[in-house]
């Protein structure tokens, strides 16, 4: 038997790389607050897999990455211009044919000494009411932020598509 990237004998499933660039519009206030760039590049490796058997979807990726609260303090830091490894999961578990469960869990560095930078998560519930029309409802905890704690509540989405 020979295995291939996504059949159903792949062992790891979906593997993809991605290169992102992100740029502060606000440079100068990204430094001032200790970032040594305005600008900076994550590179990930994510692996997702679906065990159609247990309805169950899981993603694991693994970020190469200086951005400080996610490229809005700018990145890196005086002191390190280093990239850091950051892990990002998910697991998703769907009840019906029409409604979906799961989290998500992100680490983040923590490069700036003024601004404390907390690691994400949320949980979340999609029911699709229509084939053209999802509801999403999740609680999200985003942690500290820019120095304003607590950046945490409810969230609610509709998308429709065509």
């Amino acid at each position: 038997m020979r295995l291939r990237p996504g059949s159903s004998s792949f062992p790891w499933g979906r593997l993809s790389v991605g290169v992102e660039h992100k740029r502060n519009r606000d440079t100068p206030v990204a430094l001032a607050v200790g970032a040594a760039h305005g600008s900076g590049t994550d590179v990930t490796i994510s692996a997702t897999k679906l065990f159609l058997s247990h309805s169950v979807l899981v993603n694991a990726t693994a970020r190469l990455t200086k951005a400080n609260q996610a490229g809005l303090l700018g990145f890196g830091s005086a002191g390190s211009g280093d990239y850091s490894l950051q892990l990002e999961g998910s697991a998703a578990y769907q009840l019906s044919h029409r409604a979906v469960i799961g989290a998500e869990y992100r680490t983040k560095p923590d490069n700036l000494a003024i601004a404390r930078e907390d690691d994400w998560w949320n949980l979340f519930a999609a029911y699709a009411l229509t084939r053209n029309v999802t509801v999403t409802a999740a609680y999200v905890d985003l942690g500290s932020i820019a120095t304003f704690d607590k950046q945490r509540g409810g969230f609610l989405s509709a998308q429709i598509a065509f």
